[in-house]
C-alpha cells in the first residue's frame, strides 16, 4: 500500500503579521524552517518515492528543509495547481483589521466557505477545481504504481485534496 503525506508549509513571514498571503511568495521564518525540520524527523520512517509541492517558496523551502532532514534526493515536482488560494483583495490585508470591519459571519464565508467568491480571487470551490484534476492526473497514478508520495503546499490547497 502506497502513502499520500499531506504537509502543509511551515509558518511564513505573513503568517506572523497576520496577513492574507494568497499567491505572495512571501519565505518561511526561523519557526517556519524549524517547523520543517520537525516534521521530517516526524517522517523518518517514512520511505518517499517523490514529492510535490507548489510554485511558492514557503511550500518549496519547507520541502527542501523535510528532504534535508530526512537525508534523501527524490523527484520533486512543482506546479502552480497546488498555489495557495488566491485571496484576491484581501491579499496582503490584515486577518483580523477584516474580521472588524466585516464582521464575524462574512469573515468566516471569506476563509471558509465552500463557494464564497472572492473579487479578484477564487472560492475554495475553485480551487479544489483546479486540485483534483491535477491529483487525479499528476499524483494519484504514482500511488497506484506503489509509490508514496509526499506533498508540501498550502492549507487551501491541502483541504480541497483532503476534501
Amino acid at each position: 500500500m502506497a502513502y499520500l503525506i499531506l504537509v502543509r508549509h511551515g509558518r511564513s513571514e505573513w503568517n506572523d503579521k497576520g496577513l492574507w498571503t494568497g499567491l505572495t511568495d512571501v519565505d518561511l521564518t526561523d519557526r517556519g524552517c524549524e517547523e520543517a525540520r520537525k516534521t521530517g524527523v516526524l517522517l523518518k520512517d517514512f520511505k518517499v518515492d517523490i514529492a510535490y509541492t507548489s510554485k511558492l517558496k514557503r511550500a518549496k523551502n519547507t520541502l527542501d528543509l523535510i528532504l534535508k532532514e530526512l537525508k534523501i534526493t527524490v523527484p520533486v515536482i512543482e506546479s502552480v495547481f497546488l498555489n495557495e488560494r488566491d485571496y484576491g483583495v484581501f491579499t496582503g490585508k490584515n486577518k483580523w483589521e477584516v474580521k472588524d470591519s466585516v464582521g464575524e459571519e462574512k469573515f468566516n464565508q471569506i476563509r471558509r466557505s465552500w463557494n464564497f467568491p472572492i473579487d479578484k480571487g477564487e472560492s475554495l470551490k475553485q480551487v479544489y477545481l483546479r486540485t483534483i484534476p491535477y491529483y487525479k492526473n499528476q499524483i494519484l497514478p504514482e500511488l497506484k504504481k506503489g509509490n508514496n508520495v509526499l506533498v508540501v503546499a498550502h492549507g487551501n490547497s491541502l483541504r480541497s485534496l483532503a476534501k
